[in-house]
Protein backbone atom coordinates (compact mmCIF):
# COMPACT_ATOMS: atom_id res chain seq x y z
CA UNK A 1 0.00 0.00 0.00
CA UNK A 2 1.08 3.72 -0.73
CA UNK A 3 0.36 6.77 0.93
CA UNK A 4 1.22 9.98 -0.29
CA UNK A 5 1.61 12.99 1.78
CA UNK A 6 0.72 16.03 -0.79
CA UNK A 7 2.00 19.58 0.39
CA UNK A 8 0.44 22.53 -1.90
CA UNK A 9 3.05 25.04 -1.97
CA UNK A 10 3.64 28.90 -3.13
CA UNK A 11 5.94 31.31 -2.57
CA UNK A 12 6.91 29.04 0.80
CA UNK A 13 10.57 29.59 0.82
CA UNK A 14 10.77 30.73 4.69
CA UNK A 15 9.60 27.97 5.88
CA UNK A 16 9.51 24.71 3.17
CA UNK A 17 12.67 23.25 4.69
CA UNK A 18 12.32 23.41 7.95
CA UNK A 19 8.71 21.83 7.91
CA UNK A 20 8.95 19.12 5.55
CA UNK A 21 12.07 18.04 7.12
CA UNK A 22 9.69 18.43 9.95
CA UNK A 23 7.40 16.02 8.53
CA UNK A 24 9.99 13.69 7.44
CA UNK A 25 11.26 13.32 10.91
CA UNK A 26 7.68 12.29 12.22
CA UNK A 27 6.84 10.12 9.18
CA UNK A 28 10.27 7.77 9.41
CA UNK A 29 9.94 7.84 13.11
CA UNK A 30 6.58 5.97 13.06
CA UNK A 31 8.18 2.96 11.10
CA UNK A 32 4.73 2.81 9.07
CA UNK A 33 3.96 -0.72 7.71
CA UNK A 34 2.92 0.89 4.51
CA UNK A 35 5.11 2.60 1.65
CA UNK A 36 4.79 6.46 1.83
CA UNK A 37 5.83 9.24 -0.14
CA UNK A 38 5.62 13.12 0.56
CA UNK A 39 4.55 15.21 -2.45
CA UNK A 40 5.90 19.02 -3.14
CA UNK A 41 3.45 20.30 -5.16
CA UNK A 42 5.09 23.87 -6.15
CA UNK A 43 2.49 26.00 -7.72
CA UNK A 44 3.67 28.78 -9.51
CA UNK A 45 6.20 29.74 -6.62
CA UNK A 46 8.71 33.04 -7.64
CA UNK A 47 10.65 32.85 -4.96
CA UNK A 48 13.04 29.91 -3.67
CA UNK A 49 10.45 27.27 -3.21
CA UNK A 50 11.57 25.07 -6.45
CA UNK A 51 14.84 25.12 -5.98
CA UNK A 52 14.65 23.50 -2.39
CA UNK A 53 11.81 21.36 -3.21
CA UNK A 54 14.91 20.32 -5.34
CA UNK A 55 17.41 20.19 -3.04
CA UNK A 56 15.12 18.52 -0.45
CA UNK A 57 14.45 15.48 -3.10
CA UNK A 58 18.53 14.72 -3.63
CA UNK A 59 18.49 14.52 0.07
CA UNK A 60 15.82 11.95 0.59
CA UNK A 61 15.53 10.50 -3.16
CA UNK A 62 13.52 7.94 -2.12
CA UNK A 63 10.85 9.89 0.09
CA UNK A 64 10.11 13.14 -1.40
CA UNK A 65 9.18 13.82 -4.76
CA UNK A 66 8.97 17.84 -6.11
CA UNK A 67 6.20 18.41 -8.88
CA UNK A 68 6.30 21.85 -10.64
CA UNK A 69 3.25 23.32 -11.83
CA UNK A 70 3.61 27.14 -13.90
CA UNK A 71 0.47 28.41 -12.55
CA UNK A 72 -0.33 29.32 -8.93
CA UNK A 73 -4.15 27.68 -6.93
CA UNK A 74 -3.79 24.85 -4.73
CA UNK A 75 -6.85 23.12 -6.54
CA UNK A 76 -5.47 23.11 -9.61
CA UNK A 77 -2.34 21.88 -8.07
CA UNK A 78 -4.23 19.10 -6.40
CA UNK A 79 -6.21 18.35 -9.20
CA UNK A 80 -3.14 18.23 -11.37
CA UNK A 81 -1.20 15.54 -8.96
CA UNK A 82 -4.41 13.13 -8.52
CA UNK A 83 -4.58 12.60 -11.94
CA UNK A 84 -0.64 10.90 -12.26
CA UNK A 85 -0.81 9.76 -9.01
CA UNK A 86 -1.02 6.16 -8.41
CA UNK A 87 -1.27 6.25 -4.29
CA UNK A 88 -3.81 4.45 -2.81
CA UNK A 89 -4.40 6.84 -0.36
CA UNK A 90 -4.06 10.78 -1.32
CA UNK A 91 -3.02 12.85 2.03
CA UNK A 92 -3.06 16.61 1.86
CA UNK A 93 -2.36 19.01 4.25
CA UNK A 94 -0.98 22.53 4.60
CA UNK A 95 2.67 23.66 4.28
CA UNK A 96 2.17 25.11 7.54
CA UNK A 97 1.70 22.50 9.22
CA UNK A 98 -1.15 23.90 10.86
CA UNK A 99 -2.87 20.40 12.03
CA UNK A 100 -0.64 18.54 14.44
CA UNK A 101 1.61 15.80 13.28
CA UNK A 102 0.30 13.88 16.03
CA UNK A 103 -3.13 13.82 14.35
CA UNK A 104 -1.55 11.85 11.10
CA UNK A 105 -3.47 8.33 12.37
CA UNK A 106 -6.68 9.40 13.05
CA UNK A 107 -6.66 10.71 9.60
CA UNK A 108 -5.71 7.60 8.02
CA UNK A 109 -6.12 4.68 10.23
CA UNK A 110 -10.09 4.52 9.39
CA UNK A 111 -9.03 4.96 5.61
CA UNK A 112 -6.70 2.12 5.93
CA UNK A 113 -8.94 -0.30 7.55
CA UNK A 114 -11.16 0.78 5.23
CA UNK A 115 -13.88 1.81 7.53
CA UNK A 116 -14.25 5.17 5.95
CA UNK A 117 -13.42 6.65 2.15
CA UNK A 118 -12.60 10.02 3.18
CA UNK A 119 -11.23 11.65 6.83
CA UNK A 120 -11.00 14.85 7.58
CA UNK A 121 -9.32 17.19 10.06
CA UNK A 122 -11.80 19.60 11.78
CA UNK A 123 -11.29 22.66 13.87
CA UNK A 124 -14.99 23.30 15.05
CA UNK A 125 -15.50 20.34 16.85
CA UNK A 126 -15.63 19.71 20.69
CA UNK A 127 -12.75 17.88 20.82
CA UNK A 128 -10.87 20.58 18.53
CA UNK A 129 -7.89 22.37 20.00
CA UNK A 130 -7.62 25.35 17.91
CA UNK A 131 -4.76 28.48 18.59
CA UNK A 132 -5.60 31.11 16.26
CA UNK A 133 -6.52 34.72 15.69
CA UNK A 134 -10.29 36.09 16.05
CA UNK A 135 -10.48 37.13 12.43
CA UNK A 136 -9.83 33.26 10.76
CA UNK A 137 -11.76 32.17 13.68
CA UNK A 138 -14.75 34.19 12.76
CA UNK A 139 -14.21 33.24 9.08
CA UNK A 140 -14.35 29.89 9.32
CA UNK A 141 -17.72 29.72 11.42
CA UNK A 142 -18.74 31.73 8.98
CA UNK A 143 -18.01 30.28 6.23
CA UNK A 144 -18.93 27.02 7.40
CA UNK A 145 -22.43 28.11 8.79
CA UNK A 146 -23.09 29.39 5.18
CA UNK A 147 -22.29 25.68 3.54
CA UNK A 148 -23.92 23.99 5.66
CA UNK A 149 -27.22 26.13 5.23
CA UNK A 150 -26.81 26.48 1.30
CA UNK A 151 -25.38 22.56 0.80
CA UNK A 152 -28.04 20.79 3.65
CA UNK A 153 -24.84 19.33 4.65
CA UNK A 154 -23.93 18.23 8.96
CA UNK A 155 -19.98 18.85 8.95
CA UNK A 156 -18.80 21.65 10.78
CA UNK A 157 -15.62 22.32 8.74
CA UNK A 158 -15.12 21.70 5.48
CA UNK A 159 -12.18 24.29 4.58
CA UNK A 160 -9.67 22.65 7.05
CA UNK A 161 -6.39 21.82 4.55
CA UNK A 162 -5.95 17.84 6.16
CA UNK A 163 -7.69 15.45 4.62
CA UNK A 164 -7.30 11.84 3.56
CA UNK A 165 -9.34 9.68 0.88
CA UNK A 166 -9.06 6.48 -0.89
CA UNK A 167 -7.99 5.47 -4.58
CA UNK A 168 -12.47 5.29 -5.16
CA UNK A 169 -13.15 8.69 -4.05
CA UNK A 170 -10.50 10.30 -5.92
CA UNK A 171 -11.52 8.39 -9.34
CA UNK A 172 -15.45 9.31 -8.60
CA UNK A 173 -15.30 12.88 -7.91
CA UNK A 174 -12.01 14.25 -9.57
CA UNK A 175 -14.03 15.08 -12.53
CA UNK A 176 -16.61 17.56 -10.51
CA UNK A 177 -13.92 19.50 -8.89
CA UNK A 178 -13.41 22.05 -10.78
CA UNK A 179 -11.97 25.24 -8.33
CA UNK A 180 -8.91 26.14 -8.83
CA UNK A 181 -8.12 27.47 -5.58
CA UNK A 182 -9.18 27.27 -1.58
CA UNK A 183 -13.08 26.75 -2.86
CA UNK A 184 -11.25 22.87 -3.49
CA UNK A 185 -12.10 21.66 -0.28
CA UNK A 186 -15.40 22.26 -0.35
CA UNK A 187 -16.15 20.65 -3.23
CA UNK A 188 -14.19 17.90 -2.43
CA UNK A 189 -16.27 17.07 0.98
CA UNK A 190 -19.51 17.58 -1.04
CA UNK A 191 -19.02 15.87 -3.86
CA UNK A 192 -17.82 12.81 -1.79
CA UNK A 193 -21.09 13.26 0.66
CA UNK A 194 -23.34 13.53 -3.00
CA UNK A 195 -21.81 10.07 -3.89
CA UNK A 196 -22.31 8.23 -0.67
CA UNK A 197 -18.77 8.14 0.54
CA UNK A 198 -18.52 6.68 3.90
CA UNK A 199 -17.06 10.16 5.77
CA UNK A 200 -15.37 10.63 9.16
CA UNK A 201 -14.76 14.30 10.29
CA UNK A 202 -11.87 14.38 13.08
CA UNK A 203 -11.25 16.19 15.65
CA UNK A 204 -7.79 18.47 15.55
CA UNK A 205 -5.07 20.18 17.51
CA UNK A 206 -4.92 23.37 15.28
CA UNK A 207 -2.23 26.47 15.42
CA UNK A 208 -1.89 29.53 13.39
CA UNK A 209 1.76 29.02 12.24
CA UNK A 210 2.77 32.06 11.03
CA UNK A 211 5.77 34.06 10.46
CA UNK A 212 5.99 37.61 10.70
CA UNK A 213 6.07 38.50 7.18
CA UNK A 214 3.60 35.86 5.95
CA UNK A 215 0.14 37.83 6.51
CA UNK A 216 -3.48 36.11 6.47
CA UNK A 217 -5.13 36.19 2.84
CA UNK A 218 -8.63 36.09 4.54
CA UNK A 219 -11.04 39.48 3.47
CA UNK A 220 -13.64 38.60 5.23
CA UNK A 221 -16.33 40.76 3.03
CA UNK A 222 -15.15 39.64 -0.80
CA UNK A 223 -14.15 36.37 0.28
CA UNK A 224 -17.82 35.69 1.99
CA UNK A 225 -19.44 37.11 -1.03
CA UNK A 226 -17.07 34.60 -3.44
CA UNK A 227 -17.62 31.76 -1.53
CA UNK A 228 -21.49 32.02 -1.21
CA UNK A 229 -21.44 32.26 -5.62
CA UNK A 230 -19.30 29.14 -5.12
CA UNK A 231 -21.69 27.26 -2.87
CA UNK A 232 -24.75 28.52 -5.36
CA UNK A 233 -22.75 27.53 -8.32
CA UNK A 234 -22.30 23.89 -6.71
CA UNK A 235 -25.76 23.46 -5.61
CA UNK A 236 -26.71 24.02 -8.55
CA UNK A 237 -24.96 21.89 -10.09
CA UNK A 238 -25.52 19.01 -8.05
CA UNK A 239 -29.61 19.59 -8.76
CA UNK A 240 -28.94 19.07 -12.35
CA UNK A 241 -27.19 15.60 -11.87
CA UNK A 242 -30.03 14.38 -9.55
CA UNK A 243 -32.69 15.12 -12.38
Amino acid sequence: MLIEFCLPIYNEEKILEDNIIHLYDYCFKQNYAFEWKIVLLNNGSRDLTEEICRSLAKKFPDKIKPENLSEPGKGRALKSYLLKSRADILVYMDIDLAVSLENISDLIEPVITKEYDLVFGSRLLPDSRVSRSYLRSISSVFYNFLSRRILRHNYKDLQCGFKAMNREVINKVLPYLIDNNWFFDTELIAWADFFKFKIKEIPVAWSENRYSQRKSKVRLVRDGAEFIKDLISLKTRMAKLKK
